[in-house]
């Protein structure tokens, strides 16, 4: 009996639900990218597309086995919203920044400073 269980990694002995490995990462990813939007949007910008990657590789975990990540999974999804949410507030404010700085340039060069 007791060489059925040779041969068993550790992680399929596990019956309870299991964590996804990167999902409280993606979920601070995910808010630190709303949060640091407003520093010039670069930071959001990375953070941003950092939580979307990871949330990527848990997804595909999650796929594999529904039932034993469901529970963990539902913070990796969180995350990937607060990243998708603060990476279009980056963008955005990175999109306004580089509008002011032309409009600031073309008004110093039609004034001849």
């Amino acid at each position: 009996m007791s060489e059925q269980f040779e041969n068993l990694d550790e992680f399929e002995v596990s019956v309870g639900p299991a964590a996804v490995p990167n999902a409280t990462a993606v979920l601070v990813l995910g808010i630190l990218s709303i949060v640091t939007c407003i520093f010039y949007g670069i930071i959001g910008l990375i953070l941003g597309i950092i939580a979307i990657s990871l949330h990527k590789k848990d997804k595909a975990l999650y796929e594999s086995n529904k039932s034993k990540y469901a529970q963990s999974f539902k913070n990796s999804r969180a995350g990937f919203i607060c990243g998708v949410i603060g990476l279009s507030l980056s963008a955005l404010y990175v999109l306004i920044f580089v509008i002011a700085i032309i409009i600031g340039v073309s008004s110093a060069a039609a004034y001849n400073f």
